[in-house]
């Protein structure tokens, strides 16, 4: 019965562990890469480093997500799971340039 019990408590930790992991880049007002390819039905940690010494907003209104990244920061956002699709993200302090889209397969 103890090792059931454990065995439970651990669920939640395992799922922490499941999740993947992609990388997004900041630099000259761009992202980098443009298009993110992620697992369809998985949560992402999404980590979002901006190399450039000025601030900027990823936001995306498909993936319900904003974030401001201080200049040469980085950040943490979640996302998913997702339904196969594409969801497109673009960086609000410099919307013209920094675009991009995550597509879930």
């Amino acid at each position: 019965m103890k090792a059931l019990v454990f065995a439970c408590l651990m669920l939640p930790v395992a799922a922490i562990a499941a999740d993947l992991e992609a990388s997004l880049t900041i630099r000259n007002h761009q992202f980098s890469p443009a298009e993110l390819k992620v697992p369809a039905g998985k949560k992402i940690k999404l980590i979002v480093q901006n190399q450039d010494p000025t601030p900027e907003e990823f936001e995306s209104h498909e993936l319900n997500r904003e974030k401001v990244i201080a200049g040469n920061g980085k950040a943490t956002i979640y996302i998913g799971p997702l339904q196969p699709g594409k969801y497109p993200f673009f960086g609000e302090f410099n919307e013209k340039t920094a675009r991009g889209v995550v597509i879930a397969e």
